[in-house]
């Protein structure tokens, strides 16, 4: 289903932008989530518990984030299906990438 795209200089910009943006969203998450623990979890021990959900952050978030250009229409339908951007953070790519997010989007089992 993946096609190998010619990317123009904008549409470069535009999705390093995109990609960058979802990505810093999703690392305030986790950031405000480690806060939370810390809290909640006063104790010295608390740090593994912090140690092992950074851990799997880390390991979910660098198989999403691939910012390949051959992989970047289904990275941005994942994005999209978990919220972190929208189709409109993606205006000004050509037509046919939104168009193969959009298929992704339609066919993939997202979140």
């Amino acid at each position: 289903m993946m096609r190998n795209f010619t990317w123009s200089k904008t549409e470069k910009d535009i999705a390093r932008k995109a990609f960058d943006a979802a990505y810093n969203r999703e690392c305030k998450v986790v950031v405000a989530r480690v806060k939370d623990l810390m809290a909640e979890l006063p104790e010295p021990r608390a740090i593994w518990v912090i140690h092992d959900y950074l851990s799997q952050r880390r390991r979910d978030m660098d198989k999403k984030y691939d910012y390949r250009y051959s992989v970047l229409p289904q990275v941005f339908a994942t994005l999209i299906g978990e919220g972190w951007l929208t189709l409109g953070n993606l205006r000004g790519l050509g037509e046919e990438k939104i168009r193969m997010v959009r298929t992704i989007l339609n066919f993939a089992d997202l979140p």
